[in-house]
């Protein structure tokens, strides 16, 4: 019986309304065979064969078999993706590998055309070295740098040259330029330190970095060092490089090259090192201005212990030897010169480009600077302001010495140079208070007034400002000579006003002061700032006879093979003031320093003149005194024009001027001012003593440390005075208003 059918009947199918036979919906033998394979993913499964068709086809189909998995797939498919993964891997790297190396080349293009050509580079001449001299031929200072000559390699002690191979490179003499060893010990030691503890650049690399390139720390920078290095390598011997190394690296202190630096701390030459001073020397490299021994003595031994450790590691010296260098340091620090001189030092290297333009070699530069001096005047200033600072509330000071031609001998900037390198003496500009007002009776005497003039000492109000002097009391009709030597603010302002402001700048300005001059009522007292050495190179005519000077350092500059730069030639300004003028102002300002407010300046046997300042409030304390040898002034006062405890001009300044003047007039012919002998001006002043026996007399000595003292009172007026003008009349107040204002 066919499969499908029922006993009872045949079964009905359901019509869709289209007639399809059942035997075109059933599924063929090709269509039954499974898309599987045998178990080999590489071989497809043989088909099933077709089976004969049945007179049945009523028959249902056979049931489809489910292939089974080959044993061992999956293991071949796992080893099949590894090498797939593999061979990824392989050929990225290849990839990366191949972009890297390309970058690294366009790295090594591009840090090789920031530089010059190869085979351009040189090694370069040592910087230029400015030594300057003082009018000894000794040496007082060095600017640039304190280059010592070259020391060949054979002529220094071998343990120098390895006290640098052992703390800096020890694998120098094996490496091409770049030590990858060295590299490699410095970048653990500064990821176990968690930060830079060691370098690994050898000592080619240094001397190419300080040959051609800047200190500054950029990775384009240390490429340009490694570069340079092979170069370096390629072009000199080790020896070669290890000698250009030892006779360029810095030491601190200004000193390159270990000639310099043996010289500088050790006052010997680097032939005669010991193997103590060798290891200090090596070092200081590591940080040479930390570790200068004049600076940190105590950083410098023990970095010298850590080089001669390393040498005795290295077997360049023995334990023994090692030892007894640490036990007992053999190198002393050479002290260095006056502080204050580089003041000077500083002030020429600010003139030498107007003198001789760009510096592009060695230079010598002869001074006028007494060495002697410099040193008494820094002395003088040093000492004068450890003692009284504190008392008077004065923080620093200045002073400068000159020749009546106005050449410097001693010049101090301030107190400590290490501390400050401003200079007071040249670029301070501060009010000269009472140290101005020669400027203004030298302009009333050539304008027809003489040393005896009559002017009324009284007060004085001009549109409210009302000028007073020190002690606040007035003392009538007194002469030019007494008001000058006692400071009398009033009669100052009255004669300024007399003569003109504008009159008063200009003769200040002729006789050397340079800078901008206020021409108003108070151009009396100083209020315009003007610097200590234009102030005392304004003096000098004074004492020279009238002629204008510039003051100056400089007489001679020249290579280190002495060919001639620039030689310097006598001052052209001719006569700036009349000798008879001269004679006056001259006997006016010895005055001051006779009865005056400069009684304390005395310089035995020796004929002196000068004039004190203090400005507003004790800011400024001044004394300018001059003999026919030196002109020398004196100021102090604090930085920040803060106040002083009442430091007046004939106070510390006059106290630290005589010091100076007395020593340095020590072993010098007395010679008298210019004209002060002469007849003609003091031989009328006698034959007129008679109609000027009522002046006032010299006032009596005022209390010490008063800059403003005032002669004693009259009790009666004075004859009139033949020199004097009609303006000096009762009504002289007004009438200098009404010149003033314009009424």
């Amino acid at each position: 019986m066919a499969w499908g059918r029922k006993k009872s009947g045949a079964r009905k199918e359901p019509l869709f309304g289209l007639q399809v036979a059942l035997a075109d919906l059933r599924l063929s033998p090709e269509d039954r065979i499974p898309a599987a394979t045998d178990g080999d993913d590489d071989k497809p499964k043989k088909p099933v064969p077709k089976r004969k068709p049945e007179e049945d086809d009523d028959e249902p189909p056979p049931r489809e078999r489910k292939p089974r998995p080959a044993r061992g797939g999956a293991k071949r498919r796992a080893k099949s993706r590894g090498r797939i993964r593999i061979g990824r891997l392989i050929y990225w790297g290849a990839v990366l590998g191949l972009w890297a190396a390309i970058a690294i080349i366009g790295v090594v293009v591009w840090v090789g055309a920031q530089l010059p050509a190869i085979q351009s580079l040189e090694v370069p001449k040592r910087p230029p070295t400015i030594q300057i001299v003082g009018i000894d031929g000794s040496v007082l200072a060095t600017r640039g740098e304190m280059a010592g000559t070259n020391v060949a390699l054979k002529d220094l002690p071998p343990h120098l040259p390895k006290a640098f191979i052992a703390i800096e490179d020890r694998r120098f003499y094996s490496h091409y330029g770049i030590d990858p060893v060295g590299i490699a010990r410095a970048a653990v030691a500064n990821i176990l330190h968690r930060g830079v503890s060691q370098g690994g650049s050898t000592l080619t690399q240094q001397l190419a970095k300080n040959l051609f390139l800047t200190q500054e720390r950029t990775m384009a920078r240390k490429l340009q060092e490694v570069e340079l290095a092979l170069w370096l390598e390629r072009k000199h011997s080790k020896n070669e490089i290890l000698e250009l190394y030892l006779n360029r690296v810095y030491f601190g202190s200004g000193a390159y090259g270990v000639e310099a630096a043996a010289q500088r701390y050790f006052g010997k030459s680097a032939r005669n090192v010991t193997v103590a001073e060798a290891a200090m020397l090596a070092g200081l490299v590591k940080s040479p201005s930390r570790l200068a021994p004049n600076r940190n003595p105590e950083g410098a031994e023990q970095r010298a212990r850590i080089v001669l450790a390393a040498m005795a590691e290295a077997k360049f010296i023995s334990d023994a030897q090692a030892k007894a260098s640490i036990g007992h340091p053999s190198y002393n620090v050479k002290p260095a010169g006056a502080g204050t001189v580089n003041y000077v030092a500083d002030w020429i290297g600010e003139v030498l480009d107007d003198l001789v333009g760009q510096i592009d070699q060695s230079i010598v530069v002869q001074t006028t600077i007494d060495p002697k001096l410099q040193s008494v005047a820094e002395a003088a200033i040093i000492d004068e302001l450890a003692a009284k600072s504190v008392k008077f509330n004065v923080t620093q000071g200045a002073l400068v010495a000159m020749a009546p031609d106005g050449a410097v001998r001693a010049m101090v900037g301030g107190r400590n140079y290490a501390e400050s390198q401003y200079n007071r003496a040249i670029t301070a500009k501060r009010q000269p208070g009472s140290a101005f007002k020669p400027f203004i009776y030298l302009t009333a005497i050539e304008g027809g007034l003489t040393p005896e003039t009559i002017r009324q000492d009284a007060p004085l109000d001009l549109k409210g400002w009302r000028p007073e002097n020190y002690t606040h009391e007035y003392f009538g009709a007194v002469t030019l000579t007494q008001a000058l030597a006692m400071s009398l603010n009033t009669v100052a302002v009255r004669v300024g006003l007399e003569v003109g402001p504008k009159n008063v700048a200009r003769t200040a300005h002729r006789l050397g002061i340079s800078s901008k001059l206020e021409a108003n009522p108070s151009i009396a007292l100083g209020t315009s700032e003007v610097s200590v050495i234009e102030l005392v190179g304004a003096y000098a005519p004074f004492a020279n006879g009238g002629l204008g000077v510039s003051p100056h350092v400089v007489t001679k500059i020249r290579t280190n093979e002495g060919k001639l730069l620039y030689a310097r030639q006598p001052d052209q300004l001719g006569q700036v003031i009349e000798p008879r003028h001269v004679a006056m102002m001259n006997t006016m300002m010895q005055e001051t320093l006779l009865s005056g407010t400069a009684r304390k300046a005395e310089i035995p046997g020796w004929m002196a003149a000068g004039k004190t300042g203090t400005s507003q409030d004790f800011r400024d304390a001044w004394f300018i005194g001059y003999t026919a040898n030196l002109v020398t002034g004196v100021w102090l006062g604090n930085d920040d024009n803060s106040p002083t405890k009442k430091a007046t001009g004939g106070g510390l300044p006059v106290e630290v001027w005589t010091r100076f003047m007395r020593t340095a007039h020590q072993g010098v012919a007395v010679a008298g001012l210019p004209n002060s002998q002469r007849g003609g001006f003091l031989s009328n002043l006698f034959q007129t003593a008679s109609q000027v026996s009522a002046a006032p007399s010299p006032p009596a000595p005022a209390p010490s440390g008063s800059s403003h003292r005032p002669p004693p009172a009259r009790t009666s007026a004075p004859p009139p005075n033949p020199n004097a003008r009609p303006e000096a009349a009762a009504g002289l107040d007004g009438w200098l208003v009404d010149r003033l204002f314009g009424r």
